[in-house]
């Protein structure tokens, strides 16, 4: 029979800090995913390639809703609030095989929660490759403010029917984020059950967010964006875009419900002449053998 511990016999409680409590909070953090052997972006060829690109299409994205988007390997695509504040929920796919979805965990763990300029979007397991790389910022000069609050999150699931039903005590909403992209899959052909079942967890564009320091809980706050604010992405692969028009709007009070006032987004696609991307390939899927030591 194995002992019991010291605090089942003594009585102690378990919420009590140890002697050596201090000691244990002032280890020093270590990074998770050391960045600086993953392969860099060539920013300068991007920049280039963007100077010279001309307009393909755009698609504009009502209030409360979402629209899909395509965009080919070496394009670019920006996402603008043409009108006012608004934050938009953005789904990638590998547009020849939808399995391959944009990974907002792993993005999150090797570039940290918030994106800018030179992050990269990465796909899901066993692709695990840049799917977008962000070239240009409007809200770059943002930082970090004096609440911890910081813009264009992958810590934000989505707002969503099922969570919204679970704390309104039974109410249905039918524009949150999860249904609006839920819709514009649809659009595309997908079955409705299939179709929901393909939303992930998204880049929040424009939100600005943070945790809260005593409770550690996930915060918005008002965006900090304005009409004419954009992001710009290259599409390193060919992509499916879905993109939703928070029904929260600047996300400064609410989601989930119609009281915010809402603005649409605008997706413009760009593409560069023919040779301007010289040297550049869209990345292969990652090279890990799958073998998982079956």
């Amino acid at each position: 029979m194995s002992p019991m511990c010291p605090e089942a016999t003594s009585g102690a409680t378990h919420d009590a800090a140890p002697a050596d409590a201090a000691e244990r909070r002032a280890v020093a953090p270590v990074i998770c995913y050391p960045v600086a052997s993953l392969p860099a972006p060539d920013m300068a060829l991007y920049a280039a390639a963007r100077a010279t690109a001309v307009p393909q299409g755009q698609t504009l994205v009502p209030p409360r809703d979402a629209r899909s988007f395509h965009v080919a390997a070496g394009q670019f695509f920006r996402i603008s609030c043409p009108e006012g504040a608004q934050v938009g929920d953005l789904n990638l796919f590998a547009a020849d095989d939808p399995a391959e979805r944009f990974y907002s965990g792993k993005t999150r763990a090797l570039h940290g929660t918030h994106l800018s300029v030179g992050a990269r979007m990465w796909s899901c397991f066993p692709y695990l490759r840049p799917m977008a790389t962000i070239t240009a910022d409007s809200l770059a000069w943002y930082g970090t403010d004096p609440h911890g609050g910081r813009v264009h999150d992958v810590i934000g699931t989505r707002c969503d029917p099922h969570t919204h039903y679970l704390l309104s005590g039974g109410q249905e909403y039918h524009h949150c984020c999860h249904s609006n992209l839920t819709r514009a899959l649809v659009g595309q052909g997908f079955a409705p059950g299939v179709a929901e079942t393909m939303v992930h967890d998204v880049l929040n564009v424009f939100m600005c967010t943070g945790f809260t320091a005593d409770t550690g809980q996930y915060f918005m706050k008002a965006s900090p964006a304005r009409a004419g604010d954009f992001i710009e992405f290259l599409a390193e692969i060919d992509l499916i875009g879905v993109l939703s028009a928070c029904p929260g709007g600047d996300c400064g009070t609410e989601h989930s419900s119609d009281a915010a006032q809402c603005h649409p987004l605008l997706v413009q696609v760009l593409a560069p002449p023919p040779g301007e991307m010289t040297g550049w390939q869209p990345p292969v899927p990652n090279g890990y053998s799958r073998g998982h030591g079956l």
